[in-house]
């Protein structure tokens, strides 16, 4: 009798302990306890309700980012750092929000300097440089991995027939075993000489052969090629915003437009037309998409996809546009989506269920209006499409209203993630700052009243809204012929301060490229420079088309003026030394 009375005891025992161990797991999973945000939120502007924690402040010039079941956190840099590691690690050990413990790791080849991608998969951290996507096995006791970087697939874009120009690797994988690549197109339209004005494009455009879409690849096949891979979707001309839908089971893209629409096409084309135009493309991509590049943009001011000028365009003409793929949404001309996350965590209010977050990098080729994005969007979903027009998320990354010059912005959102317990992660690509989006109250109280601020500004901040033709207009009173030159052809890439973009086109301020030798600088602009090129220590791969079409009164009027702006203070150069230079050349 005591026996069984011992036995009864044992089993009610074990009984109570496991609904104890269930009941405080439960409770783990569905009210993770929060760290508090930042008086502040880091310098954002969010929805009500909302709280954002800076995580660190700056760790480099981040690019994606992935967070790992316990909350452990990795970056991909842009550049790798002096001891040539390219992979930030971050793990915060007191629950505070910040990273107590920042290692930096990664003994593979970085080259190039458009390190982007940065998931986990299947156990393992798959990351990308400008040419190669690489894995290395995830260590489940630390934050550093202890093996060696292994080559998935590597693109030999330096050797390509038609060049390069858009060369970031986002990644993504579906439930298959596949990965997906982008393969960005070696120019702007497929022009046989990119960029030059009036030129028409090469029809059929033969660069879609190896660029211009996403290719398919093996995830755990190493030492791939693009040949190994199958193009999975055609007429894509430029993706760093990139997500596996796990819930429709599809990929989404955010597709950069064209640029530069006023230079090439000024008879067409106005500069303000050029700054809000073409659309950024938010496209769903299936198997055989073809979204249309080089022949189409999208015009989401008309809502409609029409001919691009190299193709016969004019602004009317839509010839063909019913075999080609039509956006879910086209947001404004050169926002700069540079990444897109589809929300599946449950810590957001409802409403954010399944919708997609992008973050909007910011524009370099809006002037001589203000440059635009720099924030974070949202777009609410219903099955596979959205249920909703477009949205502000975060807002105040560049800590000011009109951005005059893309380095004026503090920061410019890059990458977007979530964490296990369903905070959401973002990077900004000037110092490297990551912060951590949370809704600590209650989801049941959240209302669209707490949209109302956001609202306002998407129409009225000149980051976000459609610029008045005439009052947004910052050239106003420019009178100066090479000033005017130059805010034609070369603000858009090396800005109107001179400073460059900080990522692709290098500053013109008091660089010997600009102060020095007269000859080699007016060669620069009669026939352009491509190839990796260093300023003030700095590498830059962005490409100079040449300007061979500028009179030499229009070439020397433009040098003289960078020459002698920007703090350069240097001679000036006269249309018989460029006329001169022209002939050497000829």
């Amino acid at each position: 009798m005591m026996k069984n009375i011992s036995f009864n005891t044992q089993n009610r025992l074990a009984y109570y302990t496991l609904m104890f161990v269930l009941f405080t797991l439960g409770a783990c999973q569905s009210g993770v306890k929060l760290p508090s945000g930042d008086s502040d939120n880091g310098g954002l502007t969010l929805p009500g309700g909302f709280e954002a924690v800076v995580v660190v402040d700056s760790i480099g010039r981040a690019r994606h980012l992935t967070v790992r079941d316990n909350g452990d956190i990795y970056v991909k840099l842009r550049v790798a750092n002096e001891e040539g590691q390219g992979i930030v690690a971050l793990r915060d050990t007191d629950g505070n929000g910040k990273a107590d413990i920042v290692s930096t790791f990664g003994s593979y080849p970085e080259v190039g300097s458009y390190g982007t991608g940065m998931e986990i998969y299947n156990g393992y951290l798959y990351f990308s440089t400008a040419g190669d996507v690489f894995r290395i096995k995830i260590d489940p006791e630390s934050l550093v991995p202890e093996g060696e970087a292994e080559l998935i697939m590597r693109d030999d874009y330096k050797n390509a027939f038609y060049g390069h120009e858009h060369i970031a690797k986002p990644l993504a994988f579906d439930n298959e075993g596949n990965m997906y690549v982008p393969f960005g197109s070696p120019g702007d339209v497929c022009q046989e000489f990119n960029r030059r004005p009036g030129l028409p494009g090469m029809l059929p455009c033969p660069q879609l052969e190896w660029h211009g879409g996403i290719w398919r690849f093996d995830a755990n096949k190493l030492n791939q090629t693009q040949k190994d891979g199958y193009l999975y979707a055609t007429g894509i001309r430029s993706v760093v915003a990139m997500d596996w839908n796990d819930k429709e089971n599809s990929l989404y893209v955010v597709q950069h437009g064209r640029d530069n629409l006023y230079r090439t096409w000024p008879d067409l084309y106005s500069r303000w037309e050029s700054a809000v135009l073409p659309s950024e493309e938010f496209l769903k991509v299936e198997e055989g998409t073809n979204a249309g590049w080089p022949y189409f943009y999208y015009d989401h001011i008309r809502g409609k996809k029409l001919l691009n000028p190299e193709y016969g365009g004019d602004k009317e003409l839509d010839t063909g546009v019913d075999s080609v793929a039509m956006p879910l949404i086209g947001f404004p001309g050169h926002y700069a989506p540079n990444d897109l996350f589809f929300y599946t965590g449950d810590q957001f209010p409802e409403r954010y269920k399944d919708g997609a977050f992008v973050a909007f990098h910011g524009s370099t080729i809006r002037g001589p209006y203000p440059q635009a994005g720099y924030f974070v969007g949202f777009v609410p979903f219903e099955g596979d499409k959205p249920s909703g027009p477009w949205e502000v998320f975060a807002d105040g990354f560049a800590k000011l209203d009109t951005i005059v010059n893309t380095g004026d912005a503090a920061a410019r959102p890059m990458g977007i993630s979530m964490g296990p317990d369903g905070s959401l992660y973002i990077t900004e690509s000037v110092q490297g700052k990551i912060w951590r989006v949370m809704y600590p109250g209650d989801k049941e109280d959240f209302s669209e009243d707490a949209l109302e601020e956001l609202a306002i500004r998407k129409e009225s901040r000149t980051n976000i809204r459609k610029p008045d033709e005439e009052q947004d207009n910052l050239e106003k009173g420019l009178l100066e012929v090479g000033a005017q030159t130059y805010n034609v052809y070369c603000a858009t890439c090396h800005q109107s301060n001179g400073m460059g973009d900080g990522t692709r086109f290098p500053p013109l301020a008091g660089t010997k490229w600009v102060r020095g030798n007269k000859k080699e600088l007016i060669n620069v602009i009669l026939q352009g420079l491509e190839g990796q090129i260093e300023v003030d220590g700095v590498a830059y791969n962005g490409i100079m088309p040449a300007h061979s079409f500028l009179s030499d009164a229009e070439a020397a009027g433009v040098l003289t003026y960078i020459r002698k702006s920007f703090g350069n203070n240097s001679s000036s150069i006269s249309a018989i030394e460029v006329a001169n230079a022209r002939k050497e050349i000829k």
